[in-house]
């Protein structure tokens, strides 16, 4: 059965490209959009790829994921270090979820360091760019044990169950 992958992307990352090329580079959101949707359908899974400034939306997306993905990579940009409404939500969700941050959140100022978010995820990748997304997407499928041949054999291998968040 395809995989469903759910990426969600949080408030001001509709300016990537111009908002601090110095620390998230120039590569747009909508760019992102289409290699995460390249690799997705080499994959053979399908993609639902939304961004908004608003938490509460976030949140709505989130709960529908429920029934909707089969697993959520995350950029929650501001968020991250401030809403326990999408905490609480992604506690709710059932498969795995991968936070993204396109710069690297542990050295940054003090205030940009600790994802409340992470404590409800399974895994982190930040300080990768936008090729952040890409592993994820990756690591989702292969968490989902549906990466197809032609990618590295260890890639492929014996997926464990996930461990409880």
């Amino acid at each position: 059965m395809p995989i469903r992958i759910m990426i969600l992307n949080g408030p001001n990352l509709n300016l990537l490209g111009v908002r601090e090329p110095h620390i998230y580079g120039t590569t747009t959101l909508s760019e992102i959009e289409a290699s995460c949707a390249e690799l997705v359908k080499t994959i053979g899974g399908s993609l639902a790829f939304h961004q908004s400034n608003h938490e509460g939306q976030l949140v709505d997306w989130i709960q529908s994921a429920r029934e909707t993905a089969d697993a959520i990579i995350i950029n929650p940009a501001a968020y991250s270090f401030t809403s326990i409404a999408m905490l609480d939500a992604l506690k709710t969700f059932e498969g795995p979820v991968i936070e993204v941050h396109i710069s690297n959140i542990h050295a940054r100022d003090e205030h940009h360091r600790h994802s409340k978010l992470s404590g409800a995820v399974k895994a982190v990748i930040c300080g990768l760019g936008p090729y952040g997304y890409i592993v994820a997407v990756q690591a989702a499928a292969h968490m989902l044990g549906a990466l197809p041949e032609g990618f590295p054999k260890p890639l492929r291998a014996e997926v464990s169950k996930p461990a409880k968040r």
